[in-house]
């Protein structure tokens, strides 16, 4: 076990790092059969990729996808597919000073005192820039899920910094740099243009759902679906929490209101966060992260070398304000790659059992 592999029947390696000629990852697993282009592919990629707005890192990325293997004759195959992305445009110069010192908030330590060495341009294999492969991945996981069960992920974002963030449609989420379900963002741009020429960074919370999702998908116990989906938002870089349903706001409910009753329209509230015992309910998966501090920021801070004599240490280069900020794509993979791994789980083992018609399952009110 490498911690590089995500998934079992869906099976998802990721490869590269921040400064390497490529990043990229081999999914093993794929049904055959189904159409798969780079087209099928890109859109979530251009929704994660750097350098789209002022409030993000300036860093140049097409993040073009490539399918190197897995389709033929434009559907998959059965057989892994390796999709590969080019990095074009590193600047590792700018981390030249810091290859002896170590970043507060970042993998620096760690790495060194597992590994022996360290990558130390851009944070090498602990870079954020390693998210855009699994992406991809997600994008694949999404159109089989459309096609089989008409599942669909979105999310957005709920809050930055201090400012929370209401919500009003899902429309107005793909027409801001920050992914918010709002009409303004003016309020979050002088936020972030403020905190960029601060020279310091913020955290955020994000919001991302499944709907349409069969009844049925989790595992007793130790592979609960609730619990595979925390365990992949922990996986995403920065993520220091994640609630499902009402989540921590379950502390000051009473038994006599969490509870989401069942009537014959559907459920009347979704607090589970649409699952039961760890097994999907039919309701809309509902699950929330918080995200950390960019940990790259120019400010000074107070650290220590390779040899541990007291230093400062600068972080120059292109970095996120708030990490949060592009997130919203990478939780959205997330979250269908595990629905994904759960989905093909079911059929494997429960595909001669016909579920009886289930009239309370696929809303609620």
């Amino acid at each position: 076990m490498s911690g590089n592999t995500f998934g079992t029947l869906f099976a998802v390696t990721n490869f590269g790092e921040s400064h390497g000629p490529a990043i990229g990852c081999v999914i093993d697993g794929c049904p055959p059969g189904m159409e798969l282009s780079e087209a099928d592919i890109q859109p979530d990629l251009d929704r994660r990729r750097p350098g789209t707005s002022r409030h993000v890192t300036q860093r140049q990325e097409e993040d073009k996808v490539e399918i190197l293997s897995g389709v033929y004759e434009g559907r998959t195959t059965g057989t892994p597919i390796c999709l590969l992305i080019r990095n074009m445009d590193q600047r590792s110069k700018d981390y030249s000073e810091i290859a002896r010192t170590f970043r507060p908030g970042h993998a620096d330590y760690t790495y060194l005192q597992k590994y022996g060495l360290r990558d130390p341009r851009g944070g090498g294999r602990s870079s954020a820039r390693l998210t855009a492969p699994m992406v991809a991945a997600g994008a694949v996981a999404k159109k089989w899920l459309a096609q089989k069960y008409g599942t669909v992920f979105r999310g957005c974002m709920q809050q930055v910094g201090d400012i929370a963030i209401g919500f009003e449609s899902w429309e107005h989420v793909a027409n801001n740099a920050f992914f918010a379900p709002v009409a303004d963002v003016s309020q979050l741009e002088a936020y972030m243009d403020s905190l960029r020429k601060s020279g310091d960074s913020c955290g955020a919370r994000i919001r991302v759902t499944a709907s349409s999702v069969p009844v049925g998908l989790g595992e007793p116990l130790f592979d609960k679906l609730d619990a595979d989906i925390a365990y992949a938002m922990m996986g995403i870089n920065a993520v220091k929490g994640v609630e499902i349903g009402a989540g921590f706001d379950s502390v000051t409910q009473r038994g006599t209101t969490h509870g989401d009753s069942p009537t014959p329209r559907g459920f009347r509230t979704n607090n589970a966060g649409g699952t039961l015992g760890g097994i999907s309910s039919g309701q809309d998966l509902e699950v929330s992260i918080a995200i950390k501090p960019t940990s790259s920021i120019i400010s000074p801070r107070e650290t220590i070398d390779v040899d541990g004599k007291a230093t400062e240490v600068v972080t120059k280069g292109r970095h996120d304000p708030c990490v949060g900020i592009r997130a919203t794509p990478i939780a959205e993979a997330m979250l269908a790659l595990v629905v994904m791994e759960h989905a093909l789980r079911h059929r494997a083992q429960n595909a001669d059992v016909v579920p009886p018609v289930d009239p309370i399952a696929s809303s609620f009110l």
